[in-house]
């Protein structure tokens, strides 16, 4: 439904004002940048650049960050302060990027623990990894193009996102546990995945050979067994492919602990399963 302005519901709008307005809501119901804004309204660049600038100083748009703005709904009690869902946000902000680690696997029911920051795997270059962008802390990890894969599509607001899959989402944090909350959590979320409907063995054991990482793979065959996980062809997987030297079970950790021959991992986090 696209929003129009009128003297009720935008006191001291022109209607040449209403009218731009009105048509940013209708084709930006998610952040748009300038460029957008001035594809849809067909003025000067500069010229969009000054209205951004008018309406957001007065409450009519929000700014997300530098150059990305979103519309603001005619009844949102503080207009400076209102957000879009953060997912969305990461899309527009970090594009091209997914959405992995604790997000996805809160996304896919692999933990019941709630991350109020967002993890996202992007290409582009980012100076700060920890952004934070309208009140959201993004947890971000710069990736190549070909890491792009086992990814599924999600709908928010009739805005398509991409979430890494249950399989890809375990082999991520496998491959760098803090982005799942530390090796312990990492361990419950590899559990929770083995247990549940989105176990896919198959698509878990090539996302891991893609990664080639192989201290990830040493890990997931290290928790399958500490769990007791009925996954014997992964297990054999994981043997086969156990690298020379001693991993850390925890990389983010200090080097420290009991040495895990079969495994050849350093056990310096106590994953609480007795192993």
């Amino acid at each position: 439904m696209t929003t129009r302005y009128t003297r009720d519901n935008a006191s001291g709008i022109s209607k040449n004002h209403r009218d731009l307005l009105s048509r940013l809501h209708r084709d930006y119901p998610r952040p748009f940048k300038i460029d957008d804004a001035t594809a849809t309204l067909g003025l000067p660049r500069p010229k969009v650049r000054s209205l951004l600038r008018y309406w957001c100083a007065r409450g009519w748009l929000s700014r997300i960050r530098r150059g990305i703005y979103i519309t603001v709904p005619l009844d949102a009690s503080s207009p400076s302060e209102w957000g879009e869902d953060p997912w969305i946000v990461a899309n527009t902000v970090f594009s091209p990027c997914y959405i992995g680690g604790w997000s996805a696997a809160e996304h896919w029911g692999l933990t019941d623990q709630i991350f109020a920051d967002v993890v996202a795997f992007t290409t582009s270059s980012v100076r700060d990894r920890s952004p934070v962008v309208k009140r959201t802390k993004y947890v971000l990890t710069r990736t190549p193009d070909w890491k792009f894969f086992s990814l599924a599509s999600v709908w928010r607001n009739n805005v398509r996102i991409s979430v890494s899959s249950p399989s890809r989402t375990v082999a991520d944090i496998l491959n760098m546990p803090s982005l799942g909350g530390g090796m312990k959590h990492v361990s419950e979320i590899t559990g929770e995945y083995f247990a549940g409907e989105h176990r896919n063995d198959d698509e878990l054991r090539v996302c891991l050979e893609r990664l080639k990482n192989r201290a990830a793979i040493k890990r997931l065959g290290y928790v399958i067994e500490a769990l007791n996980t009925n996954a014997p062809d992964i297990v054999a997987f994981c043997l086969e492919n156990v690298s020379a030297g001693y991993s850390k079970l925890d990389p983010s950790r200090p080097a420290c602990g009991k040495l895990v021959r079969r495994w050849n991992l350093q056990l310096n986090v106590n994953l609480g399963m007795g192993g």
